[in-house]
């Protein structure tokens, strides 16, 4: 027969605790965060809610969040599209590009100085925000 000797005074049993839940330090991958974010800027969306269904800390939600938010946006390109004209004709003074940038149409003429072009630009995206 095998004695066994425990702390435990009266009852022979000793407190077990079983833990539920994901283990720490969990690595998520940047689309599994961005899910997560999206979550969270839909109309009526709680945080907190949004952090409980995923088993993550509110806390780390608002981190990805404003690291997300502050993350300079994607660059597209956006395909030139030459206005048709017969092969004869030759390019007049009046040729121009046309920018569409956060709702504002500018139109470049010919020859503009590159560095007045870019500062302009960079003005209508930062009134944008």
């Amino acid at each position: 027969m095998v004695d066994v000797n425990d702390d435990a005074s009266d009852g022979g049993y000793r407190r077990v605790e079983v833990l539920t839940g994901p283990g720490r330090r969990r690595r998520w991958s940047d689309e599994a965060k961005a899910r997560i974010v999206a979550e969270t800027l839909e109309p009526g969306a709680v945080v907190a809610d949004v952090a409980r269904r995923w088993q993550v800390c509110s806390q780390q939600v608002f981190i990805w969040r404003r690291a997300m938010l502050r993350a300079p946006a994607a660059l597209a390109f956006v395909p030139i599209v030459p206005e048709v004209s017969p092969p004869t004709a030759k390019p007049s003074a009046a040729s121009a590009i046309e920018v569409e940038l956060a709702g504002a149409v500018l139109r470049v003429p010919s020859g503009t100085d590159a560095a007045l072009l870019t500062t302009v630009l960079r003005a209508i995206r930062g009134s944008a925000t």
